[in-house]
């Protein structure tokens, strides 16, 4: 053995790269009990109706957004390996329950289900990496990992088309559910808490129970907290608008073929991939200012690219392009402020709560998307949704301005 080998890190490191691989996973399967109804949508219509599905999407939105907050809570108590193996277990539940219904009300019960459980998976898998990652490496980390939502939206399209087409539509929910079930179990098996952790409760749950209430009252009184939850309410309420309807765009007003526009529509997300791998890098790099100056400088040219976007007409190119900086801007601060600066404001007894809470206040913007899409593009017109882009960028951009006084985004002693 070389002189300079240790064994102790060497096991470490490997325990580590377990980590990081097995909750990459994690999250990108999630999104393969989210895809089924958006893919098996239009087969249910035609075979049950339009009302069989009636406030279901809403059912689901609603219930994540709840379970943000009681997740959050909750997996710093029982730690990240049981919340997230217990919430994709349950989710792989509901999703079977809903392939193997046929009726609007269990649909909508199996909804609300799968919405609660899924919502274990942000709260959970960020509070497994805070647990192996120091705060120095947090931006290119959580840059690299965050390509799991993107990555795991695409592929658990595919996917769920897949069995869709093979078996019908009670397989689009059967099948990726099979598979959310697998990925749970090896997380129980297999993922392990991270050197950062702090010590476990049934270790000494007289002595952490005082520190995890002061935790907690410290980050709900920070206001570093809110400000990121209000920045996020308008990222999201961007992100899941373009996510749900960018492939309507390109077909309804621009004309484009259904198969074209679905394909164009990805570049959003292919751009959120290099957006998120970069900003998560130059976070870190650039020490001398907070890591949410770099996540604002990219909502400010957000703001610029959707009034581009505004006058590339209908070429494919063009399109291609100007969804793919949309969501190279859109996707980095999205990484940053619900991956990086969460566990920052979080620190380690409660970086679940801090995920959870933040990406709850997102899942509220969520809620409204359809609201706001269909409202203002039907009234107004699309330019006119276009325009209101570019002011909840800016908006977001102005919620992050509270948070530059501190490096790091760490919230001061209370």
């Amino acid at each position: 053995m070389p002189a300079h080998a240790d064994p102790e890190e060497d096991t470490r490191a490997s325990a580590r790269a377990v980590a990081y691989g097995l909750t990459w996973v994690s999250y990108a399967t999630y999104y393969l009990g989210r895809k089924g109804l958006p893919v098996a949508k239009a087969t249910l219509e035609g075979a049950l109706g339009k009302a069989s599905l009636y406030g279901v999407e809403t059912a689901y939105l609603a219930a994540y957004a709840v379970g943000q907050y009681v997740n959050g809570w909750f997996g710093d108590r029982v730690g990240a390996r049981r919340l997230i193996g217990g919430g994709m277990l349950a989710s792989a539940l509901a999703c079977f329950a809903f392939g193997a219904s046929t009726t609007g009300s269990l649909f909508l019960v199996a909804s609300l289900a799968n919405g609660f459980a899924q919502s274990t998976g942000w709260p959970g898998n960020i509070k497994a990496m805070a647990e192996w990652t120091p705060p120095a490496r947090r931006g290119v980390v959580m840059g690299l990992w965050s390509t799991c939502y993107q990555v795991g939206g695409i592929v658990a399209t595919s996917v769920a088309v897949r069995f869709l087409r093979g078996w019908g539509w009670s397989w689009a929910f059967h099948g990726p559910a099979l598979v959310v079930a697998a990925v749970g179990v090896l997380v129980l098996l297999f993922l392990r808490r991270g050197p950062l952790a702090p010590p476990p409760r049934e270790a000494s749950p007289a002595a952490s129970a005082p520190v995890l209430a002061a935790a907690r009252r410290r980050l709900l009184r920070s206001p570093l907290l809110w400000s990121l939850g209000a920045c996020y309410f308008c990222l999201k309420l961007i992100r899941y608008s373009l996510l749900f309807w960018a492939p309507y765009y390109l077909e309804k007003v621009l004309h484009y073929e259904t198969r074209r526009a679905a394909d164009v529509s990805t570049a959003f997300e292919w751009g959120g991939i290099a957006g998120a791998v970069v900003i998560g890098v130059l976070s870190d790099r650039l020490r001398a200012v907070p890591r949410t100056a770099v996540a604002l400088v990219s909502l400010v040219g957000l703001a610029g690219a959707f009034w581009l976007y505004l006058g590339v007409g209908s070429g494919v190119l063009a399109n291609v392009l100007g969804l793919a900086l949309i969501g190279f801007l859109l996707f980095g601060p999205d990484a940053l402020v619900s991956g990086a600066a969460a566990q920052d404001a979080g620190g380690p007894q409660a970086a679940a709560l801090a995920a959870g809470l933040i990406n709850g206040m997102g899942s509220l913007g969520a809620i409204f998307q359809e609201v706001v899409t269909r409202g203002v593009s039907a009234r107004f017109g699309w330019g006119a949704l276009f325009q209101v882009f570019v002011v909840l960028s800016l908006l977001a951009a102005l919620a992050l301005v509270p948070t530059l006084r501190r490096r790091d985004g760490v919230p001061p002693p209370l």
